[in-house]
């Protein structure tokens, strides 16, 4: 198949993996709000215990900059995949550089996994192989000249 002025056809995984990417960094924007807007009652909901709540309330600014540009990158980058952008891939890589930082600091610079236990490793594994995919879905597609 090559690539004509508007692009190669996607194919039907194209919009299969934009529609994940639309359900889980869509619910990483919600998460991301209501973490920041509801707080305490929000995390209680989602059954973090007394020591993960107030790590999450300790988090240094910075870091609450890290993770919003971890969280909106991701979102960026799925609406750059839907609209069929290049820019997808670029969007996806700063996002997983973002994720990286808050690893190094959840799990080097502070006592994150300790407080945030097995659940929080799990999650953040998650986050990072789902970045790590829709990143390197975004570059194949681009070489494929499906993103333009």
């Amino acid at each position: 198949m090559t690539a004509t002025d508007s692009g190669a056809k996607a194919p039907w995984h194209f919009w299969l993996v934009v529609l994940l990417a639309v359900l889980w960094n869509g619910f990483g924007g919600y998460d991301y709000v209501m973490s920041h807007t509801a707080g305490d009652s929000y995390f209680r909901q989602m059954g973090m215990t007394d020591a993960q709540i107030a790590f999450m309330q300790a988090y240094p600014s910075w870091m609450t900059g890290v993770w919003a540009i971890g969280v909106w990158g991701s979102v960026l980058g799925t609406l750059l995949l839907l609209l069929r952008s290049r820019w997808a891939f670029h969007a996806f890589a700063v996002s997983l550089a973002a994720i990286v930082v808050s690893l190094v600091y959840g799990y080097l610079l502070s006592d994150g996994a300790k407080v945030m236990g097995t659940m929080g490793t799990v999650m953040n594994v998650l986050i990072t192989a789902a970045c790590a995919f829709f990143l390197w879905y975004a570059r194949v597609m681009t070489k494929r000249g499906v993103l333009r």
